[in-house]
């Protein structure tokens, strides 16, 4: 469940710093809403709660840093999925993946996030796990 809100948190925290103080485009002829302001927004907003959580399982604070590494790390593959999605869809000249959520940007949309750093977080876990023995 971690991830998912890792990720939810991220996006969430990217969009509301992004449209309030969101200036310098990201990549603007691939997803031209993004900016780099959105980008720390969804940082800050994914280390602060990467902090809570590392605090509320009273991790030491070798754990805890890791976690806390691993989590931004997690959420800047997150974004890079994002975008690569992004860039699949203006190659092939579509401004949505599919009608199912209509205003949406379609399913892909809703996932890309996820599915780029879902790989990373548990690699990333693995490796932690092993540090750890």
């Amino acid at each position: 469940m971690y991830i998912l809100f890792l990720i939810w948190v991220a996006d969430s925290g990217a969009y509301f710093v992004g449209r309030k103080y969101g200036r310098r485009k990201l990549v603007a002829n691939v997803s031209p809403g993004k900016s780099w302001e959105g980008v720390i927004g969804g940082l800050i907003s994914s280390l602060l709660l990467s902090i809570v959580v590392v605090s509320f399982l009273g991790l030491s604070l070798q754990q805890g840093g890791l976690v806390v590494v691993l989590s931004l790390v997690t959420v800047w593959f997150s974004i890079m999925g994002d975008l690569l999605e992004s860039l699949f869809k203006r190659y092939a000249g579509l401004k949505d993946s599919s009608q199912l959520i209509p205003g949406h940007g379609g399913v892909l949309d809703r996932i890309d996030s996820l599915t780029s750093a879902a790989p990373i977080f548990l690699l990333g876990l693995l490796w932690l796990e092993r540090v750890a023995r």
